[in-house]
């Protein structure tokens, strides 16, 4: 599980702000007003910006999505309403797995040790089955683990192990989920 991802430097190209402001067109125009049950169309958008978007996948209209190009959505896979995905560096969210409204999702940051304070970013996984609650912040670089639980305005800066439950600002350990199978689930 320790997977911790390296921060690298990032690099924004011009052509990288032209698919943005066209993105930013089109999530102001097509994606955002849509009523909430239609995630079929906020897949299909999301998809023609390049998001690789999984059938059944749960994409909410006031989802702010910075560069879909960087953004995963496996079966069943819920961004809810009013997330920050700065998906700068790529953002997978596993199968089932439900990032809660106002969650911070941020794949980048900046160098302060580099007088400059060139643009890093590094990869975010959320596992198949895990819970960030409402709220929460989580790093550039951090994989929360399948079937983990991150409680409601937690900031996450490390990795999080499958099946645990973290909270607070640094989020700490505070227990275990139980574990369950898909098939459990869907009983």
């Amino acid at each position: 599980m320790s997977r911790s991802f390296a921060l690298e430097r990032a690099h924004v190209t011009g052509a990288n702000r032209v698919l943005r402001v066209l993105w930013g067109v089109c999530w102001l125009i097509l994606y955002r007003p849509t009523p909430r049950p239609m995630h079929a169309w906020r897949r299909m958008i999301l998809r023609l910006f390049g998001a690789q978007i999984a059938a059944g996948a749960h994409p909410y209209p006031a989802a702010k999505i910075w560069a879909p190009w960087n953004l995963t959505m496996e079966a069943a896979s819920c961004l809810s309403d009013y997330v920050d995905c700065y998906s700068v560096a790529p953002i997978t969210i596993g199968a089932y797995a439900t990032v809660s409204q106002y969650c911070y999702l941020c794949s980048a940051s900046h160098d302060y040790r580099d007088r400059s304070m060139p643009l890093v970013a590094a990869a975010i996984v959320i596992g198949t089955d895990a819970w960030v609650a409402a709220g929460a912040f989580v790093g550039p670089g951090v994989m929360v683990g399948e079937g983990a639980v991150v409680g409601a305005r937690s900031t996450v800066t490390q990795d999080v192990a499958p099946w645990t439950v973290v909270a607070g600002s640094p989020a700490i350990r505070r227990g275990e989920r139980p574990k369950f199978s898909r098939l459990e689930r869907r009983l």
